[in-house]
């Protein structure tokens, strides 16, 4: 859809923090985990689409201001306190509970993008929007739509998160950005298959090959500094390869 959502970070981090929080502090266990990871990741995708509905602005600038708010919101919750997770709720940090999850997670958006409505019209948007406005798609509930689906699938990352690393911090000042950069580089491995019809495979591939790279690298001891100039230049370059611009297009 052309639509980039830079508050990924805040949102497995705002959460893993409110799964973690009824979790324990409601004792509601894995079932607290589950929804309040997902729910709170809705809820936050829906923010996002409305806004960016709403303001008309692009949709980079919306959720980059949006997860300044959510780092505070977390950091609010949290008390500016470590949330752990017992190791008794940690089952999803590890096999083979973390592998069904995931699948799950995998098989419910491969359904929902090649069987259901949204998922044809999100294709449809996606490709070309101002045909798919012509012919009688809301484009605009379609996007809020998609914001609302991909803040669900964060929910069950941060599960994922949460439990493997036992516990979250709250950060604030952005820094939750650097949760960003790997699952977009993974999406624009999908927008180079995307011609193939397999979208979604590619970015499962893509996230699999740059987890090897950068753990490649940690094996190797490589410093910090090196490992993100190859993330830069590695973004760079799936970005170049994925978005060439044709004769004459202006390029945004």
């Amino acid at each position: 859809m052309g639509m980039f959502d830079f508050s990924i970070g805040a949102n497995i981090m705002l959460s893993a923090i409110v799964g973690c929080v009824f979790a324990t502090r409601f004792n509601l266990g894995y079932f607290g985990l589950i929804v309040g990871c997902i729910l709170t990741g809705t809820i936050v995708g829906a923010l996002n689409g409305m806004f960016y509905v709403k303001l008309r602005i692009p949709s980079m600038i919306v959720t980059t201001g949006l997860a300044l708010i959510y780092e505070s919101v977390a950091n609010y919750i949290a008390g500016g306190v470590e949330q752990t997770l017992p190791s008794n709720l940690r089952a999803f940090g590890q096999m083979p509970w973390n592998i069904i999850l995931a699948l799950l997670a995998c098989v419910a958006a491969y359904i929902f993008l090649n069987y259901t409505k949204i998922g044809t019209y999100t294709y449809a948007i996606g490709s070309n929007e101002f045909v798919a406005k012509n012919m009688g798609i809301n484009v605009d509930k379609y996007k809020v739509l998609a914001f609302i689906l991909s803040g669900a699938f964060l929910g069950v990352m941060a599960v994922l998160t949460i439990s493997y690393g036992s516990s979250m911090v709250a950060v604030t000042g952005m820094a939750s950005m650097s949760r960003n950069f790997v699952p977009t580089m993974g999406c624009f491995f999908g927008l180079a298959f995307k011609k193939y019809g397999m979208p979604l495979q590619a970015i499962v591939i893509g996230e699999f090959v740059i987890n090897i790279i950068f753990f490649g690298f940690i094996a190797m001891g490589a410093p910090t500094a090196i490992q993100d100039v190859i993330t830069g230049l590695a973004l760079l370059i799936i970005i170049t390869l994925t978005t060439k611009a044709e004769k004459g297009e202006i390029v945004k």
